[in-house]
């Protein structure tokens, strides 16, 4: 296979419905080629139907809007929020968990994480163009505007690039990243029902759980609704010991749609550009309330560290991009002191806004 091919890893749990395996061959009648068949699993494989419009939690639509039920609604005790960022920075390290969500110190901007930003950006927009004008082309001349808008929202971006050589450097690597992209799907075949999707759900214990899809798709079939998550990282994919860690931010999402609409996704993409690869998987019910059971055992340690105000340092390999190495224990640093909410009498814990793009991956 060549290097530039795109390659799919199925983490399948459990065949739900009716999607065929994206390296698996093609149904009968289908086109035989492998790019053809990709193509057709990718807009097809829902249901083999034509895909449907926004729904209940369409373009640009609030999934939080609370459902019956809801702590938001029926006036259950707040105790905090989540999102799947923040999960995965309090398993990998309290501590860093603490600087970003408890003491919320600023972090300096980086060209890779921008990047993401960036593509994440022009990916969205993308679908805004008639199917037909969906190309690798189209997505390149999106860029300028997309970058052009990063910098009106925060100028200190461009301090970034010492020169306009090291710009071009940084746009090329951009553009490579949209073509892993139409390495791995074609946008003409799809019409998503929402991107950048924000939902949000609280739980019977008070946890409100919320994040941002970058792309959920529906069908109709004729078993009902068909939902798929989609997410896009611009990094390269993890080694098989580090896929489930990956996929934890999808059953993520796919718990808060299963909350929120009352659908299990019938499957979810994790999309990497930077190598072409993308995992999959077919959670059913068993899998997303083992997801919310590790989730409500995860903020019942974030809530023992913020009572006892033992957020401990967790050195590994991921120090070595951490911003907060000189307040780090671990590095000859001093934490600064907790924060302490006002009016309450202890320190302020709660997840702040998810970003719209937690692109790197």
């Amino acid at each position: 296979m060549s290097d530039l091919a795109p390659r799919v890893r199925d983490m399948t749990t459990t065949a739900t419905g009716a999607i065929p395996r994206a390296d698996g061959p093609p149904a009968e009648g289908q086109p035989a080629s492998p790019a053809e068949a990709r193509d057709v699993a990718s807009a097809a494989s829902l249901a083999g139907e034509r895909p449907v419009g926004a729904g209940p939690l369409g373009e640009g639509a609030g999934g939080g809007s609370a459902a019956p039920g809801d702590a938001a609604v029926s006036g259950q005790r707040f105790v905090g929020s989540l999102s799947p960022s923040r999960a995965a920075d309090f398993v990998s390290c309290p501590l860093k968990y603490r600087f970003r969500v408890v003491d919320r110190l600023p972090e300096p901007p980086s060209p890779a994480a921008t990047r993401g930003t960036m593509v994440h950006s022009v990916l969205e927009r993308l679908f805004d163009l008639p199917p037909a004008g969906r190309t690798p082309e189209a997505a390149v001349e999106l860029l300028p505007a997309a970058w052009a808008d990063l910098l009106a929202r925060e100028p200190e971006l461009a301090a970034m690039f010492p020169d306009g050589e090291a710009l071009e450097a940084w746009l090329a690597s951009a553009r490579e990243l949209l073509a892993g992209y139409f390495a791995l799907e074609d946008p003409r075949r799809l019409a998503p029902a929402a991107r950048e999707l924000y939902v949000e759900h609280v739980l019977g214990s008070g946890l409100r759980l919320r994040g941002y899809v970058d792309r959920l798709d529906e069908a109709t079939t004729p078993d009902g609704l068909a939902l798929r998550v989609v997410d896009y990282k611009t990094g390269r994919s993890p080694g098989p010991a580090f896929e489930g860690t990956a996929l934890f931010q999808m059953r993520f999402y796919a718990l808060l749609l299963w909350r929120i609409r009352g659908v299990v996704p019938r499957e979810l993409r994790l999309y990497y550009l930077g190598d072409r690869t993308w995992l999959r998987v077919t959670p059913d019910e068993s899998d997303l309330l083992a997801t919310e059971r590790r989730v409500q055992a995860l903020w019942a340690a974030i809530d023992r560290a913020h009572r006892t105000g033992d957020w401990r340092a967790t050195p590994s390999k991921l120090c070595g991009w951490c911003d907060h190495q000189s307040r780090c224990p671990a590095f000859g640093g001093t934490p600064p002191p907790l924060p302490v909410a006002v009016g309450s009498g202890g320190p302020l814990v709660d997840d702040a806004d998810p970003a719209v793009c937690e692109a790197a991956g």
